[in-house]
């Protein structure tokens, strides 16, 4: 007996998720960061593994050769050696935990801190929500890098006092960005028919407001994440941050700036780390977010 065709047959509605994927993939730039930020997180994840020597294993004989393109350079140091005779791909990798591992943490941290208060503060009303807001215009008038360098100039200078200051200055940009969402997302029309339809906060924040704040949540972590590398670096750059011999990318550019002509390699990668490093974050986070306004639209 022949089969019949299913006169019913079930049609696969994609979720949110899966059609923001679809969009997403279909953008060549976004998806070249993509690539680039998971080869970041590689680095990042499994640098004692990865990389070919010890971050300050020093070759005294081999002092500032070039890179391994160059004709006086050796195929065993690809990006080769600094001052003290350290391989300079090894630091690289190492300096990507140390930046922007370091970086990531700092943004998570201000995006929980600062995601909370920020709700907390968009769906209350009257004077706490106006406390709140002024406090933060007064907080985001000073730039992250100056709130950064006061709070190390009182922390101490190192490398965890810069990441406990850089995530205090990143906070309150998190709890503008979400408060704003917050806020403007509980003066639509149907959060209203929720409220008076007898749903509680919870629900209100479950159902209506948390599905609506990817839009702000992946701008601000985006501007947030550059920010905190910039931010480690300059810190690092300026003596307070992580202090020598760890291989952090701002770290290593002070301590090459003297060998700018004589080895540019020993300025010229750090400060290419830094640059793609911020590139490949902008371009996921631009294409995630053309990808969620469109499914949005």
């Amino acid at each position: 007996m022949p089969s019949r065709g299913n006169i019913y047959p079930e049609v696969h509605v994609r979720s949110p998720r899966e059609q923001t994927w679809i969009v997403f993939r279909r953008n060549m730039l976004a998806m070249t960061g993509l690539w680039g930020l998971g080869l970041l997180s590689l680095l990042t994840l499994l640098a004692p593994w990865l990389a070919p020597y010890a971050a300050n294993e020093q070759f005294s004989h081999l002092l500032l050769m070039p890179p391994s393109w160059a004709d006086d350079g050796n195929v065993d140091f690809f990006f080769g050696t600094d001052d003290l005779g350290r391989d300079m791909l090894s630091r690289l990798i190492f300096g990507a935990r140390l930046t922007f591992g370091n970086g990531v943490l700092a943004v998570l941290i201000a995006l929980l801190v600062g995601g909370g208060i920020g709700i907390i503060g968009g769906m209350s009303k009257g004077f706490k929500a106006s406390i709140l807001n002024h406090f933060l215009d007064t907080l985001l008038s000073i730039p992250s890098l100056l709130l950064a360098i006061i709070f190390v100039a009182i922390l101490g200078p190192g490398l965890f006092n810069t990441l406990i200051a850089i995530t205090l200055a990143l906070t309150p940009q998190f709890t503008r960005a979400i408060y704003n969402a917050v806020s403007d997302e509980m003066q639509k029309e149907y959060l209203t028919a929720l409220r008076l339809d007898g749903g509680t906060r919870w629900h209100m924040l479950r159902y209506g407001v948390l599905p609506n704040l990817s839009d702000a949540i992946v701008s601000q972590t985006t501007r947030g994440l550059s920010s905190a590398i910039l931010d480690i670096t300059a810190v690092g750059f300026l003596g307070l941050g992580a202090q020598p011999p760890k291989p952090e990318w701002g770290t290593m550019l002070a301590d090459a700036m003297e060998l700018v002509f004589l080895a540019p390699w020993t300025v010229a990668l750090p400060g290419l780390a830094i640059l793609l490093s911020v590139l490949v974050i902008n371009m996921v986070g631009e294409g995630l977010l053309q990808a969620i306004n469109e499914v949005m639209d």
